[in-house]
């Protein structure tokens, strides 16, 4: 067991006031725009994410959108070979 504080009514030193630095409600609430899609998935790929959000209490659609949403994220920008069929240094050169 711990032990029990004792609160007196020491002066405090000296106090310094910081910035407030937490979001406001207003940018927490903040939603991204998003599409509706019918799209066909595995089985096995939904329990797994059905299983994984129970874990996390969330929900397993939102935990493939912000999967596909980091995957367009590090993919953007970056070009393909498949799309040309050639590589990079043949399609520059």
């Amino acid at each position: 067991m711990s032990a029990k504080i004792k609160y007196t009514d020491e002066p405090l030193g000296e106090v310094k006031i910081i910035p407030d630095f937490l979001p406001s409600p207003a940018e927490l609430a903040f939603r991204e725009e998003s599409v509706k899609v019918t799209i066909s998935l595995s089985k096995k790929s939904i329990e797994f994410f059905k299983s994984e959000a129970a874990k996390h209490h969330t929900q397993y659609q939102r935990m493939i959108r912000q999967l596909l949403d980091a995957y367009a994220e590090t993919q953007s920008g970056q070009r393909t070979t498949r799309s040309t069929g050639r590589d990079k240094k043949q399609a520059t050169g």
